[in-house]
């Protein structure tokens, strides 16, 4: 009975290439006939090492630490120890002894690493480091690089920081481990600093029977309550030529969340030989790009094809031209936007920037045009992959192992539209992990990154699942009206800005509620720019320290004033010295409500005037009115307000708003006092 569990294990433990992505899987070089005659033979090999290094050498590494592990049990380990005083003390015999002991331990590491199995890998490299870290580096230089590896695979970020740098230190060659060194230094502490941070997502493995054997993974929405995905689960009816039943097909599945049942495989013609997956879907669900690929003298070739629905079922799938499949290379994982306007994959055709990069091609009449690269900002060195494509909010994600993560494949967004990207974005755990996390797919057509499925091996040592994600929403919003009346000011449009770089992060335009609604990231700092053609724009700063105890930060209501060009406009509460044009104190308040004016509409010019009433002479009332009104000025300059925005204008008494006297020839002092006044008011706007 535990010779077929070990048979049942190695069956379904295949070397599994999804899609072109170097996946954590094993290595499945014999097909089950095989297996079983390995499995008889072993019952007669005395040197478990000989076979060992056999299998090592031929890359079936889960058969390698099998016999690694039973050679191990042959050795003395009381002896076989790396204890400097007895090594030292030891004959030729002993000595070869304990090296033997430790070169099967780290072979037995490096099986178990090979196949991604890095717990079991972590424990014996830990072992032999253990036991003389002096003379296991001389005897294994990239051992601490590799123990690394397997402590950042997993999630131990602290523990791998040190073994990188402790191995960048120690090791004296230049080469791509050197260099990489740098780049997990770069990745652990990142991870270090994000695992800090409160999650933005919660993440889900999906429940019923889609993750039900093999690699279950590329989930899309076929329509509300039923999803397409790619699974590799056992079958023996689709064999491929050396009856690996392991090939990869698509599947559908029904339910809600993240419970989906009833698998069963998708209606579309099969070739023999070829494997399928990765597909999306045209906006009315009628049309299906996918991914096929076969593997030949151990290189695999990916092109895209496209199929038509029929009823329930699907055509057979004919192969894009050369704009997507060139000659020679692979192109996979096809999206299309949900405007239908542009197909999306990725590529290793040439002239990429890496390995494999992520391409689109405009759409005419369903006929995709000459591919154009997403360029730099998008593309790494190393694969770039699975992208998606939000056109509401503007936004493409994809999965890349060519920029600084959580290690593996990394979830990246980036900004922007095609041809204007802003730099990408981890998109941070937990939906990223140490492991693989790729295809993004939304749950439904208009949810954007709120809601949808992902695939990741962070569960498995073998295979990609399926796993649903949600948004944690921390919310900003508030309310804008007009300052005359006020009522909600419809159709102004307000801009969300991180400080300090004022980067524009999102805008609307408001509604008869006139209210505004963000998602914002805790522990940020933002400005919120309400602006109308007409109306002064107004800014208000906030900091989302206190979403950490709550989901919504209320804004302080904002109006806005409106203003007509050459209207004055009068600011009340401004006082000078009698007789004079020296501001008094309680005037500067006044004047800095100005001044923010002015800085929140840098595009305005204005002149800034000042009044007086009838008393004392023409001459003497203008030259007063023009050195106030120049206070006022000189006081916006200082603070630094640009001086060619600015005029400033006496008036004196040839412009009252009001008697000066009675119409009995009597003294007016409420006249007086109104005619004595400063204003301002817009003589353009440049924007």
């Amino acid at each position: 009975m535990k010779r077929i569990h070990i048979i049942y294990r190695r069956f379904l433990l295949p070397s599994i290439q999804i899609n072109g992505i170097p996946m954590k899987k094993f290595t499945f070089l014999f097909v089950i006939s095989l297996v079983i005659v390995n499995a008889a033979l072993a019952q007669y090999v005395a040197d478990y090492r000989r076979t060992a290094d056999v299998y090592y050498m031929n890359k079936d590494f889960y058969s390698a630490a099998q016999y690694y592990n039973k050679a191990l049990n042959t050795f003395d380990t009381k002896e076989a120890k790396f204890i400097p005083y007895v090594v030292d003390k030891s004959s030729r015999k002993e000595k070869k002894k304990v090296k033997d002991y430790e070169e099967v331990k780290y072979r037995l590491a490096e099986s178990y690493r090979h196949y991604y199995d890095y717990a079991s890998a972590e424990k014996w490299y830990a072992s032999i480091i253990n036991d003389n870290a002096t003379e296991a580096v001389a005897m294994f230089p990239l051992i601490r690089y590799q123990y690394a590896v397997c402590l950042r695979a997993l999630g131990r970020y602290d523990e791998a920081l040190q073994q990188f740098k402790q191995f960048k230190e120690e090791y004296k060659g230049y080469d791509d481990y050197s260099t990489q060194a740098l780049v997990e230094i770069a990745t652990c502490e990142f991870a270090v600093e994000e695992m800090k941070k409160t999650p933005r997502f919660t993440v889900m493995k999906v429940t019923g029977d889609v993750n039900r054997a093999g690699a279950n993974y590329a989930a899309v929405l076929e329509k509300a309550g039923n999803i397409i995905f790619t699974s590799s689960r056992p079958d023996s009816g689709a064999l491929d030529k050396k009856g690996n039943p392991y090939v990869n097909k698509l599947y559908t599945a029904s339910g809600s969340g993240h419970e989906f049942e009833n698998s069963s495989l998708v209606d579309i013609p099969l070739e023999k030989n070829m494997d399928m997956g990765v597909a999306t879907l045209s906006p009315g669900g009628n049309t299906m790009y996918l991914t096929k690929w076969t593997t030949k003298n151990g290189q695999k070739m990916s092109a895209i094809y496209e199929s038509k629905r029929s009823g329930s079922s699907w055509s057979e799938p004919v192969k894009l031209g050369a704009n997507v499949n060139a000659d020679g290379y692979s192109s996979k994982e096809p999206m299309l936007t949900s405007d239908g306007k542009y197909l999306l994959f990725s590529s290793d055709r040439p002239g990429g920037n890496g390995k494999f990069d992520l391409w689109y091609a405009t759409l005419q009449n369903g006929t995709p045009n000459a591919p154009v690269n997403m360029g730099n900002i998008i593309n790494s060195k190393e694969d770039d992959c699975a992208p998606f494509y939000d056109t509401r909010n503007k936004m493409l994600l994809f999965s890349t192992n060519g920029r600084v993560g959580f290690g593996g494949m990394d979830f990246f967004s980036s900004k922007g539209s095609f041809g204007d990207w802003v730099n990408p974005v981890n998109m941070g755990y937990p939906l990223n992990s140490p492991k693989d996390d790729i295809y993004f797919c939304p749950n439904t057509t208009d949810n954007g990154m709120q809601q949808g499925f992902f695939s990741s091996d962070r569960e498995s040592v073998c295979c990609l699942e399926v796993f649903t994600l949600q948004k944690v929403a921390k919310v900003m919003m508030g309310m804008v009206n007009d300052c005359d009346g006020g009522a909600p000011l419809t159709g102004a449009k307000i801009t969300l800005l991180l400080q300090p770089e004022n980067k524009i992060i999102d805008q609307v335009v408001l509604n008869e509620t006139g209210k505004y609604e963000f998602e914002v990231e805790l522990d940020k700092d933002y400005k919120i720019l309400a602006e109308k053609e007409n109306y002064f724009s107004k800014t208000i700063s906030a900091n989302t320290a206190t979403l950490h105890t709550a989901d919504t930060l209320f804004n302080p209501g904002i109006c806005l004033k409106r203003y007509e060009v050459g209207k004055p406009i009068i600011l009340k509460d401004i006082y000078y010295d009698f007789d004079k044009a020296t501001l008094r104190p309680q005037s500067l308040v006044v004047l800095d409500t100005l001044y923010t004016i002015l800085v929140d509409n840098p595009d305005i010019e204005i002149e800034l005037s000042a009044h007086t009433d009838s008393k004392g002479t023409d001459a003497y009332n203008l030259k007063l009115s023009d050195a106030r009104a120049q206070s006022c000025v000189d006081y916006l300059i200082s603070k630094g307000i640009s001086r060619s925005r600015i005029i400033a204008h006496g008036y004196g008494e040839s412009m009252p708003i009001a008697p000066n006297t009675l119409p009995n020839g009597k003294d007016n002092p409420d006249g007086r006092q109104l005619n004595r006044r400063t204003e301002f008011k817009v003589l353009r706007n440049k924007h």
